[in-house]
């Protein structure tokens, strides 16, 4: 019964911005010197996991009109038949008071819980993003950026630097590969009025600001160790890593001169290696702390 519900939120696409949130809470754990709370771990996971869930299914449920008329995507859940709007509707609020509770773990610190609510918002609204604006994939970026700085102030109350950076970083990843992801539907935007940057713009342009991005990426991650004394060579290492990767994914999912877009190769480029970038940090950062 929960299977089809996992497969609309795409569940194992949680490994993009989970990773991130916990690299934060670890650096932020380096400093503090108070020791872990168990609460705080896991409610920094339920509330990864509720925040994205509520996300991705208001999205589904937001564009099941849009994606019914898409040929790329009329055989979701929704446009389908297998899962009924009102059941989506449903398993969203769900997610969404299982979010805002998860953050009663964090108690004493009161920041999450009143955040909550204003953050929920802000994630359900990108649904809507692309009907009015260019800057959905910035939206997009945003939404995960908070990821990082929410699991900083559970541990440390504050705003500051590293996780500051850290989040810009995300930003910038995210907005990048949700560029090139677009692209598979610019075709479609265009005739139907959405605002995606392929649609308006074109793919061509679209992968030129998804290049910038992952260059702006590279050079926030560059920076972080800068304010961030526990960060040294291995985490350096990882970042040339990731450099190496975000351009893979150019070079593999960047259509060639007069041929059409390669959707086996857009797909695999979005996952598994943004999967990659999230998870190698996580664990080079996590080597890097403990090592010092």
């Amino acid at each position: 019964m929960l299977r089809p519900f996992l497969e609309l939120i795409r569940f194992s696409h949680t490994l993009f911005a989970l990773p991130f949130a916990l690299l934060s809470a670890a650096m932020a754990l380096r400093l503090d010197g108070s020791g872990f709370r168990w609460q705080d771990g896991l409610g920094i996971l339920l509330c990864m996991v509720f925040a994205r869930s509520a996300a991705m299914a208001f999205n589904r449920w937001a564009d099941r009109q849009i994606d019914g008329v898409n040929p790329r995507t009329a055989d979701r859940h929704l446009p389908s038949g297998r899962l009924s709007a009102w059941s989506v509707a449903v398993f969203t609020v769900c997610c969404s008071i299982g979010f805002v509770a998860s953050t009663l773990f964090f108690l004493p610190n009161v920041v999450p819980l009143a955040a909550a609510i204003p953050v929920l918002f802000f994630l359900l609204g990108y649904s809507y993003a692309k009907r009015f604006t260019s800057f959905a994939h910035v939206w997009l970026g945003a939404a995960l950026m908070l990821a990082p700085i929410a699991a900083w102030i559970v541990i440390r109350p504050e705003f500051a630097w590293p996780p500051i950076l850290l989040g810009f970083a995300v930003l910038f990843w995210t907005t990048g590969f949700d560029l090139i992801y677009a692209c598979q539907d610019a075709e479609f935007d265009a005739a139907t009025g959405l605002h995606s940057v392929p649609g308006r713009y074109g793919i061509p342009t679209a992968f030129r600001l998804s290049a910038a991005s992952h260059s702006i990426t590279v050079l926030l991650l560059v920076a972080i160790p800068l304010v961030y004394e526990y960060f040294g060579l291995v985490f350096y290492v990882a970042v040339g890593a990731v450099a190496v990767i975000l351009l893979t994914e150019h070079v593999l999912a960047r259509p060639k001169k007069g041929a059409a877009l390669d959707l086996l190769r857009v797909n695999v480029a979005f996952f598994q290696m943004n999967v990659l970038v999230s998870v190698g940090l996580l664990v080079a950062g996590i080597v890097d702390l403990v090592r010092i």
